[in-house]
């Protein structure tokens, strides 16, 4: 991004803790300590630290515990993904993306710019967009989006309600010892590394339906149907069955190293291939498909 661009994300805020600090420089300094004082200023000269009402704060303005502070997030050579996004529906209340592989949903680690919701900002000039669910970085497929803050609630709701089936597909290695469709329910907890999850015992918190679509020559395609919405819920499942999503960098082991550059070569084969629902508003049944294919 450049000091001329505007930023398309709306800013992340914070009160100021209570502290000694003589500036509110001094306190993100200090509460960023990744963030050297050269970038703050630098970001302070260009409007992106405001104060409630929205107005620039510089260098010398004065710390004042619980002080809200809007800001701007960047990255620095934030990587491009190479890869580009179809908007497949656009209405009031919704907006219905397909994601290529390898761009994230929602800023995160190394992406701000480079991620879906600020893409579809940017082509709708709608900063009101707000992901309704997530699927990983790594994966290809459908994500759907509130372009309205008065009707979000409502589809939020389908979500905790689980009013809405989502199907997958993926493309792993063949199971014939088992009779489909199979029901995988276990209980996720947190893993290590920090970013993976791991099946342990105890009261299940994750189910997924497993069905094959298709029994090809070297892999399997699978219909994935997710019932709960855990963390990385159908790449473990699968690498737990004996069949590791191809190309899963994280499971049944980690092939890559944190921050490695991605291979675009190896797309994780899983696809967000369906969203179907009944509209909270209208009750009219909506169904939407993936364009991509794996």
């Amino acid at each position: 991004m450049s000091p001329s661009d505007p930023p398309t994300l709306r800013p992340s805020t914070l009160h100021l803790p209570a502290g000694d600090w003589s500036t509110v420089l001094d306190c993100l300094c200090a509460h960023f300590p990744a963030i050297s004082p050269q970038i703050w200023l630098e970001r302070m000269a260009r409007g992106r630290v405001l104060d409630a009402q929205g107005e620039p704060i510089g260098a010398d303005h004065p710390y004042r515990v619980g002080l809200r502070v809007h800001y701007f997030r960047e990255v620095p050579g934030e990587p491009q993904i190479p890869f580009e996004e179809a908007i497949l529906h656009l209405d009031e209340h919704i907006l219905v993306a397909d994601k290529p592989h390898f761009l994230s949903v929602m800023p995160a680690g190394a992406y701000v710019e480079q991620t879906l919701l600020a893409r579809l900002v940017r082509r709708t000039g709608n900063a009101d967009l707000v992901p309704l669910h997530r699927i990983d970085r790594h994966t290809a497929g459908l994500v759907l989006f509130s372009t309205n803050p008065q009707s979000r609630g409502r589809y939020q709701a389908m979500f905790r309600e689980r009013a809405i089936d989502k199907r997958y597909e993926a493309l792993a290695a063949p199971l014939p010892q088992l009779q489909f469709p199979v029901v995988r329910e276990t209980r996720f907890e947190a893993g290590e590394p920090f970013f993976r999850m791991r099946e342990a015992p105890g009261v299940p918190n994750t189910c997924t339906r497993i069905e094959v679509i298709e029994k090809r020559a070297e892999h399997w395609l699978y219909g994935l149907e997710p019932v709960t919405g855990k963390k990385h819920q159908l790449r473990v499942h699968m690498a737990a069955l004996g069949a590791a999503i191809v190309n899963d960098p994280f499971y049944p082991e980690v092939s890559c190293a944190e921050g490695e550059p991605d291979d675009y070569s190896k797309a994780l084969k899983l696809l967000a291939r369906g969203l179907a629902f009944s509209d909270p508003l209208t009750g009219e049944p909506r169904s939407f498909q993936s364009r991509l294919s794996l």
